[in-house]
């Protein structure tokens, strides 16, 4: 008798922040409000947080594979602060939506730039890995909040229908 794999459904793998700076740490619940995961702050607010980059999420599965390339990345190191697993990374583009647990609704402003602050998660500084425009599907995503709430480690994760 031939077994089927069973998806997992789509959850928060990790929740980071951090009091500015990077790696962001992994905390088991955060507040997510319209400014962001509270608690988290940013050094440069020219090009990270404000209502339309609030969030930043990324995918376990492609650290995962950033991983098995040979880059040193980890959930929360590159600045994400929802690390989701489960989720079909190629669907999400500007305008997707996502719920998050029982109250938070996510809508994804833009794809995150990469940073040079990055370069030592990446296999010789190679940091632009992660670029939307040199490898389409790798980037981080920024979201703005929609509806704010508490958010756990472990709570599903639904891509909303446009």
């Amino acid at each position: 008798m031939a077994t089927v794999p069973i998806r997992p459904q789509a959850c928060v793998h990790q929740i980071s922040r951090s009091n500015g700076g990077l790696p962001k740490l992994s905390v088991a619940q955060a507040r997510i409000t319209k400014l962001g995961v509270e608690g988290d702050r940013q050094r440069n607010t020219l090009l990270h947080g404000g209502p339309d980059r609030a969030v930043c999420l990324f995918s376990l599965e492609l650290i995962e594979a950033l991983q098995a390339e040979g880059h040193p990345i980890t959930p929360g190191a590159t600045g994400d602060n929802l690390t989701l697993a489960g989720v079909d990374w190629s669907v999400l583009t500007p305008g997707s939506r996502l719920s998050v647990g029982r109250e938070v609704r996510l809508e994804i402003m833009s794809y995150t730039a990469p940073c040079s602050l990055n370069t030592c998660y990446f296999h010789n500084g190679n940091f632009k890995r992660i670029s939307q425009d040199l490898h389409p599907g790798w980037s981080r995503l920024y979201a703005k909040v929609l509806a704010e709430g508490l958010v756990r480690v472990g709570d599903p994760v639904t891509v909303e229908e446009a």
